[in-house]
């Protein structure tokens, strides 16, 4: 690994720390030194990664903080035997949480708005009043078939029901969640971010 590597992932864990811990990552001047600091840094820049983007999946979580796979499954494994942050399998996922922090329906409800085409129908049936599957999927760009499996894949996991259309279960908690982790979803998340007031005024 290249000096420049090792002070990008320094300087990403150093951030993070920040919002996970009272103490920042401390530097020294010696290599070891650095490296101790870089180890005991992970385990806050975990929680402060989390706090910012709960339901990450492990890849993500790895990827962003740049750590190596054993390296972060050894750091999380500890931190759930803390009880510091909580998982739950997600399909081929596992999703980590802060611990809590939120309900089940919400760690569902996240889990799915980190999926882009699931949660692109979510603020899709959020945003337009009484959607059909064909309005979801032209406003998407994608196949009437691809909605139907998301709709219905939303459904099994309670946050949509379609016994008389299509409507979002709990939407106040979804709204607040897509609010409230708006950058950390994607520009969907932040452009109804930015609508959601306008919104919650008119059905309101």
């Amino acid at each position: 690994m290249s000096r420049e590597v090792d002070d990008e992932k320094r300087d990403t864990l150093r951030r993070f720390a920040a919002l996970g811990a009272a103490t920042p990552l401390v530097s020294g001047n010696a290599a070891a030194d650095a490296e101790e600091s870089e180890s005991s840094a992970v385990p806050d820049a975990i929680r402060g990664y989390l706090s910012r983007t709960p339901g990450a999946h492990f890849s993500k979580l790895r990827d962003d903080l740049r750590l190596g796979t054993g390296e972060t499954q050894h750091h999380l494994r500890a931190l759930e035997s803390e009880e510091a942050i909580v998982s739950r399998r997600d399909g081929d996922y596992r999703r980590f949480y802060p611990a809590g922090q939120f309900s089940a329906f919400e760690q569902t409800a996240l889990g799915y708005l980190r999926r882009e085409t699931a949660r692109g129908v979510i603020v899709t049936l959020l945003r337009e009043s009484d959607p059909t599957g064909a309005d979801v999927a032209r406003a998407l760009g994608v196949s009437r078939a691809t909605v139907s499996n998301h709709v219905g894949q939303l459904e099994t996991a309670g946050l949509l029901d379609r016994s008389d259309g299509y409507r979002v279960e709990r939407p106040e908690t979804v709204v607040t969640l897509l609010v409230r982790y708006a950058d950390s979803f994607g520009p969907d998340a932040v452009a109804f971010a930015d609508e959601a007031p306008e919104l919650l005024r008119y059905e309101g």
